[in-house]
């Protein structure tokens, strides 16, 4: 396996770019293999490890086709739908009540 170069936090060289600053560009790796990483030491743990890619060899991001975005727009309804009353919610249920406010705590609704 080849080594990769490794560069202290903030001192990549130019033409390099993470994930997030491609896609800051609208870019994307486009199947590039990493080009190099930069670690930022970390007291407790591991160094914190971000991989660059070359900027001139990534492409643009793909469109969203209408297709896309109406299944987006489904699973997000579905995320909003309580599965107790089937109710539109108004937000995203979260995941660690399984239900909407409502139907998990209805003493509490009923006070109010």
């Amino acid at each position: 396996m080849a080594s990769i170069p490794v560069y202290p936090w903030q001192l990549a060289p130019e033409g390099l770019a993470t994930l997030r600053q491609l896609r800051a560009h609208d870019l994307r790796p486009g199947g590039q293999d990493v080009a190099a990483q930069v670690e930022r030491p970390r007291r407790r743990r591991g160094p914190l490890v971000a991989y660059l890619y070359e900027i001139d060899k990534a492409k643009s991001v793909r469109p969203m086709t209408p297709a896309k975005w109406a299944a987006l727009a489904k699973a997000n309804a579905a995320r909003r739908r309580c599965p107790e009353c089937g109710r539109d919610a108004g937000y995203v249920i979260p995941t660690s009540l399984g239900m909407c406010v409502t139907c998990a705590f209805p003493e509490e609704q009923r006070a109010a």
